[in-house]
Formats: structure tokens, C-alpha cells, sequence
């Protein structure tokens, strides 16, 4: 097995590689002059079982870029099994038409991956699960529930804890939270009336006195969730804090969440962390490197990948 890293997050594959014990593949992706992609693998792959790590967030088309061409000059170089583990998946939110002569995206991305080279992949939380159907080769979409839940159940008082999802489309990934630590459900409905603005419209739940966790997949411009943390406020919530899986935190998404009523904000290291989010007081990381090690280890074993979810 061996574990090669492209440039979009290379402290999580170096923190997954240290998990198995293994050292980091040698190779060489870089510019040339015109920023066209190039990639050199440096050591013998024929044969082997490779585990290419790659979010594709921002740059979301120049990383893209650096996994497609890495995955051919894996392909080239006689990889026995090449898998794309791609922790934050770009484009997951187109994922159907919202409109007339729009397109799908997350189909095209996941027609672009396969086409490319590579035999499998490994994801983290999809925006949504019918993206599983896009792939013709098999997916492994891994869950950050067991990490949020382990980590909720270290700092949070049993009994005043209550889960919130920030919309109706987020109740099961909340549901599954807060089974795992016995805890009620909230939800807010919103209507949102363009792309990037939201706006709470009902609270379904009963928040007074409680210490609400708000559960979310994809944190990017987070109006949603300052929006549903001042709602939660104003109904009686204790604290109001943030367990959200891709911190993609665009435009000045950092200063909105440090201005909001969330006291505090924890995203995983799926996408390498920027300058002011790592300087942010509210906003602390949560490395998903030791869940993604495991899933990798247990591909390579050929052993059951659900099981660690169970």
C-alpha cells in the first residue's frame, strides 16, 4: 500500500500516512510556466494498492486538476488499485438542475474521476447521498459522526444537550448525532429566497435552557448558521455552538461566525485550514486524519468499511 499526496491538504495525508505508519510517496506535482499541471511520480508503483489524498476545495479547478492528472500518471505507471480519497468533494452541490439548461456537476466530476484512472473512492460526508449513484466504480462515503459525537460527549452535559439541524435537509445527518448521544432534536425551517442568503422562519423544538449543537455538512458563506444561532437566542437557548464537517468559510465568512452568537465552531481538517481561521477564537479544528487511516487500512485489508460506523 502506499499514500500520495497532492498539494490542496498535504498536512491531513501526512497526519494519515503517520497513522499507518507509512511515509508519503515521492513525487513531484507542480506548474509550469502557463500553470498547466504537472505530476512525476518519483518511486515504483507497478503493482501496488494507492491511496491518492485530494479535497477539491478552493482552488476547487485547479485541484481538481492536480487528482485527474495524478490518477492518469498512476494509471501509466501500473498501479495495481488506484483510489481517490477526496475528503471534501467539489461540486457535490450541483448535483441535479435547479433550472433549465443547467448542468449536473457532481456528475461530471464524477464521470472526469472514473475516466481518469481511478478503481475507487473514498469521501467524507457528500452533500448528498444520490451522488453515491454517479460513480460506476465503487464509493465509500465515511461519516464525521462518530468523531462529532466523541468529542460532544467529552464537553457537553448530558440532559441539557440538544441537537439542532439548521434546515429540513439536514435532520438525518442531526437524527444520527443525536442517537449516538442521547440527545433530543430541534429544527429550524428557513426559507431561503437566493443563493448565499437565508432566513429563519420557525424553530420546531422546544431550545429553552438547553445547550444547542448545530450539525451541518458544509459551512461556506455561514449565514445559515449565524442566522440559526441568533434564532436559537432569542428563543431561550443557553449556548449556541457549531459542529459542521467542511469549513469551506468563503468571502468573510470568518468574521461572521467570530460576530455570532456561536460560542463556538468545529470543523474538521477535511479542508486544510486558511490563515484566518487558524487565528479565529471561536473556531477550533477536528482532525478526521485516524478515521480516514482506518478506512484506508481496511480497503487495503479487503475488511468491512461500515463497521466502523456501528
Amino acid at each position: 500500500m502506499k499514500v500520495l499526496s497532492c498539494n490542496a491538504n498535504r498536512p491531513l495525508a501526512e497526519a494519515i500516512a503517520a497513522y499507518l505508519k507509512l511515509e508519503l510517496t515521492n513525487a513531484s506535482i507542480r506548474r509550469f510556466a502557463d500553470m498547466e499541471v504537472f505530476v512525476e511520480i518519483h518511486e515504483n508503483v507497478r503493482g501496488e494498492d494507492v491511496f491518492v489524498v485530494q479535497p477539491t476545495s478552493y482552488p476547487a479547478n485547479d485541484n481538481l486538476m492536480e487528482l485527474l492528472v495524478t490518477l492518469d500518471a498512476l494509471k501509466r505507471g501500473s498501479a495495481r488499485r488506484i483510489t481517490a480519497v477526496v475528503p471534501y468533494f467539489g461540486y457535490a452541490r450541483q448535483d441535479r438542475k435547479t433550472g433549465p439548461r443547467t448542468p449536473i456537476s457532481a456528475k461530471l466530476v464524477a464521470n472526469l474521476i472514473t475516466s481518469a484512472g481511478a478503481d475507487r473512492v473514498v469521501t467524507l460526508d457528500l452533500h448528498s447521498g444520490q451522488i453515491q449513484g454517479f460513480f460506476d466504480i465503487p464509493l465509500d462515503n465515511l461519516y464525521s459522526a462518530p468523531v462529532f459525537s466523541k468529542d460532544i460527549q467529552g464537553r457537553f452535559e448530558n440532559g441539557r444537550t440538544m441537537v439542532v439541524s439548521p434546515d429540513v435537509g439536514g435532520v438525518v445527518r442531526a437524527r444520527i448525532i443525536a442517537k449516538r448521544i442521547d440527545a433530543d432534536l430541534a429544527i429550524i425551517d428557513k426559507r431561503r429566497e437566493r443563493a448565499g442568503v437565508s432566513e429563519v422562519m420557525n424553530i420546531i423544538g422546544d431550545v429553552k435552557g438547553r445547550d444547542c449543537i448545530l450539525i451541518d455538512d458544509i459551512v461556506d458563506s455561514a449565514g445559515t448558521l449565524c442566522n440559526a444561532a441568533t434564532a436559537l437566542i432569542n428563543a431561550g437557548a443557553s449556548s449556541v455552538s457549531a459542529y459542521v464537517t467542511h469549513g469551506v468559510l468563503s468571502g468573510g465568512a470568518v468574521a461572521r461566525v467570530a460576530s455570532s452568537p456561536i460560542q463556538e465552531m468545529v470543523i474538521t481538517d477535511s479542508i486544510q485550514a486558511t490563515e484566518a481561521v487558524r487565528l479565529a477564537a471561536n473556531i477550533r479544528p477536528l482532525s478526521v486524519a485516524p478515521l480516514l487511516a482506518e478506512a484506508i487500512q481496511r480497503i487495503s485489508d479487503e475488511q468491512s468499511v461500515s463497521s466502523l460506523f456501528d
